[in-house]
């Protein structure tokens, strides 16, 4: 069994900085690549960071220069760094791994379970 645990939400005045941690723990076999989505009220959910076992990254363009993503490949951990935050990335955010467990020839997706971040104006 697979699971994600996030850390690291929380309430920030705009301008600040928050650090999401993410763990994915179990009967893992290989993690293709780990990631970051939200979902603020009303909207659909949409990708923030992705970062790729090579250690290659890409962001949504509004998270540009602001937002940096890395990973411990040792520990399948992922982490968020979210600087200069905005009212606007006020949302749930949602860590992601695409993986392999141990006895299953293809990946899947797993989600964690979420954690609020709201930055005040």
């Amino acid at each position: 069994q697979v699971q994600l645990v996030e850390s690291g939400g929380g309430l920030v005045q705009a301008g600040g900085s928050l650090r999401l941690s993410c763990a994915a723990s179990g009967s893992i076999h290989r993690v293709n690549y780990m990631g970051w989505y939200r979902q603020a009220p009303g909207n659909q959910r949409e990708s923030v960071a992705r970062i790729l076992s090579g250690g290659s990254t890409n962001y949504a363009d509004s998270v540009k220069g602001r937002f940096t993503i890395s990973r411990d490949n040792a520990n399948n951990t992922v982490y968020l760094q979210m600087n200069s935050l905005k009212p606007d990335d006020t949302a749930v955010y949602y860590c992601n791994a695409r993986l392999i467990p141990w006895g299953q020839y293809w990946d899947s997706d797993y989600w964690g379970q979420g954690t609020q971040v709201t930055v005040s104006s």
